[in-house]
């Protein structure tokens, strides 16, 4: 809609200084159309302060002006050449943000692009407006001789420019004040100097003057901690769109720290930073869902949603945690070749975790090698194991020991696994087998005892059988069935097949031990309905030959029947010496 100028402002347009008084009049009556207009009016007679007024209306879109930083540009120029210091605060603004020269000269057509700062002409302009007493010119000074291109870097000159917008009480010159003098403060007088630039900025309501406040209050720099404080001033900051003070305003709230604990508000706090792109904030909104805390199932497909975002943030633990959700398929599709995309990110930023990972994945065929290449993790866990990472040295021992991405070498493997056997328990039951089997060192007996007793201390079922075997057969010392049979058991309660098979063996007779037949056919039960082949070719020979049951041949036919099926050629002859199965009745 087209704005019309009454007949009085018809007769003010004639001249400047009339155009110009009464644009100010209907500015102030919020009449902006027929403001710019007059603005407009001044300035084509070449009044300059009307020119920066009208510049401004295409900078804010008011008054019918279709925004246009060109226009705008255009109409400042003459009025900061002829020395307006707030026109030239505005012009260098303009350089600073994305307005180049050749833009601003050459029209709405002109050939060169917007968005790349102009910082050597946006510098020139904001010395003008500075040199004549303009604050905020004074504060972008500083900003440009901190922040802009090299070859116009000058902490002396920022740090000068900033003291003086400060003086002139501008709000950003206070918060560049503390910024630069804040990280080499090696006095309390520097420190108190630089909270004291920091209070002024918060004052100005600058959210980056909130949130290094806070931060200050938190970690006590320059002030007695105060957390409550710290909680109110990161609130400041987050209401006014900062991404990071979102994050430590959800997360105080989340756990209650200086502020009445609100798992809600916090966790939208929480989102926002999330959604504006704050790793951690993403992972915190993720371990929320992941493990909920208000007695629901996890819920695994909320929880990735989050560690995607907080993944692509190059979060270790997101992209691990992401992995594994793939890998198993909870709250995502099972998808083993989109798990090794984020578990090998999570490798290669240094996770062990994710490097064993998908290790053993890749170990087991789980990757498609068609979508997936396989990852390096020889030299992952070389690396590692150079830093001296324990976790390294085994997964790299393993790889030794096993050929895998690399030439064996069980000497090099067996080195590495007695280092790692300090503190990693599956580098001592790896150890211990190795010195039980004579592989990449002298076989010693003795020694695999006293490193698989190591590695029993959490029920490792590997270990509790390796070392059963070493009992039972009085190697590196005594027989000792007894101890044998308490071994194997503590691993079949861990759901271990062989100890269950090894239990049913063992209870058969032999070996020293007193035969228990009925606890030996239960084991091999056991065992067999979990699908150990060897224990179901046993548990049909007890059912053929009424051992500790009466016999019975339909149930021996199936326990053969699932032997053969598994592979094991003696349950072919043991099917045949049965009689034929009864037909069913008429």
């Amino acid at each position: 809609m087209s704005v019309k100028l009454t007949l009085a402002d018809k007769l003010a347009a004639r001249t400047p200084a009339k155009a110009l008084a009464r644009a100010r009049d209907l500015r102030e009556a919020g009449r902006h159309g027929r403001a710019a207009k007059l603005f407009a009016a001044a300035a084509e007679q070449g009044d300059k302060e009307a020119a920066r007024e009208l510049a401004m209306y295409y900078l804010s879109g008011e008054g019918g002006h279709l925004r246009s930083a060109i226009e705008a540009a255009r109409w400042l120029t003459p009025a900061a050449e002829a020395g307006d210091a707030k026109a030239q605060l505005a012009l260098a603004n303009l350089f600073a943000t994305g307005m180049n020269s050749a833009a601003a000269t050459g029209g709405l057509f002109g050939d060169t692009k917007l968005g790349e700062p102009d910082f050597e002409t946006a510098l020139t302009w904001a010395r003008k407006a500075a040199e004549a007493g303009e604050g905020e010119a004074m504060a972008l000074l500083g900003y440009i001789y901190l922040n802009g291109p090299e070859t116009l870097r000058d902490q002396a000159q920022a740090l000068h420019w900033y003291e003086r917008g400060a003086e002139a009480g501008v709000a950003a010159a206070h918060f560049g004040c503390a910024m630069l003098i804040m990280p080499t403060a090696e006095s309390d007088e520097a420190t108190f100097r630089a909270v004291a630039h920091l209070r002024k900025a918060s004052e100005g309501d600058l959210a980056g003057g909130h949130f290094h406040l806070a931060v200050a209050y938190e970690h006590a720099v320059g002030m007695a901690r105060d957390v409550e404080m710290a909680a109110e001033l990161y609130g400041r900051a987050a209401r006014a769109g900062l991404n990071e003070a979102q994050y430590k305003y959800g997360a105080m709230l989340l756990t209650g720290t200086g502020i009445a604990r609100n798992p809600h508000e916090g966790e939208t706090w929480l989102r926002r930073a999330a959604l504006g792109g704050h790793g951690p904030a993403a992972m915190m909104v993720a371990n929320i869902y992941a493990t909920n805390s208000d007695g629901l199932a996890p819920n695994y497909a909320e929880a990735a949603i989050w560690l995607h975002i907080a993944a692509e943030k190059n979060m270790v633990q997101a992209a691990q945690a992401l992995g594994v959700l793939y890998l198993l398929g909870q709250g995502v599709p099972r998808d083993p070749d989109e798990a090794a995309k984020w578990l090998r990110k999570a490798a290669e930023l240094g996770s062990s975790g994710a490097q064993a990972t998908y290790a053993q994945a890749l170990a087991k065929g789980r990757f498609n090698p068609r979508i997936t290449e396989p990852a390096p993790v020889a030299e992952w866990f070389e690396q590692a194991a150079l830093q001296g990472d324990r976790f390294g040295i085994y997964n790299y021992a393993v790889c030794l020991a096993d050929g895998f991405g690399i030439e064996k070498d069980e000497a090099k493997a067996a080195e590495l696994f007695r280092q790692a056997a300090e503190t990693v328990i599956d580098a001592q039951y790896r150890y211990g087998l190795m010195l039980a089997e004579g592989r990449g060192v002298e076989r010693d007996y003795e020694q695999a005892r006293v490193w698989l007793e190591k590695a029993c201390s959490i029920d490792a079922p590997l270990a509790l059988n390796a070392l059963a075997t070493l009992y039972l057969h009085g190697m590196g010392g005594p027989k000792e069935p007894q101890k044998a049979l308490r071994l194997f058991e503590r691993a079949a309660a861990k759901g271990n097949l062989q100890a269950m098979f090894a239990l049913g063996a063992l209870l058969g007779g032999g070996n020293g031990m007193e035969a228990d037949r009925v606890a030996s056919l239960a084991w091999y039960r056991h065992a067999a309905q979990a699908g150990h082949k060897q224990a179901a070719l046993m548990l049909g020979k007890y059912y053929k030959l009424g051992i500790a049951t009466a016999p019975d041949a339909e149930e021996a036919r199936k326990w053969f029947t699932q032997a053969r099926d598994a592979g094991v050629a003696e349950a072919q002859a043991e099917l045949d010496s049965l009689p034929p199965p009864v037909a069913p009745a008429a």
